[in-house]
């Protein structure tokens, strides 16, 4: 299994970025795909997920209304569009797979940096 995250860089406060998780070797219509990040010094913070199976979404507080997540069936692949970017959405930011019934992530990408300046 391997989840390729993209779509990362600097951008100035108010931009837009569009990230990419491409998955291969497993079929996502079993599991629901997130996207979490970290900034330096914080832990681990969900971001949004996709039911895979149904196209259910559900975010944080924190980015609700400005990212929007959606997939990509024909390839495989989880879009996290992100709006109105601030200096504090600096982070490393990844894409992992969950087991909804067991509430566990499963398989992990290797993470995108996003840098927003202000």
């Amino acid at each position: 299994v391997q989840l390729q995250a993209s779509g990362g860089g600097l951008v100035q406060a108010g931009a837009s970025l569009t990230l990419s998780c491409a998955a291969s070797g497993v079929t996502l219509s079993n599991y629901d795909m997130d996207w979490l990040r970290q900034a330096p010094g914080k832990a681990r913070e969900f971001l949004a997920r996709i039911r895979w199976r149904n196209g259910d979404t559900h975010y944080a507080d924190s980015v609700k209304g400005r990212f929007t997540i959606s997939r990509d069936n024909a390839k495989n692949t989880v879009l996290l569009q992100m709006n109105s970017l601030k200096p504090e959405d600096t982070a490393v930011y990844y894409c992992a797979v969950r087991r909804g019934d067991v509430g566990r992530y499963v398989y992990w990408g290797q993470g995108t940096q996003v840098t927003v300046s202000s």
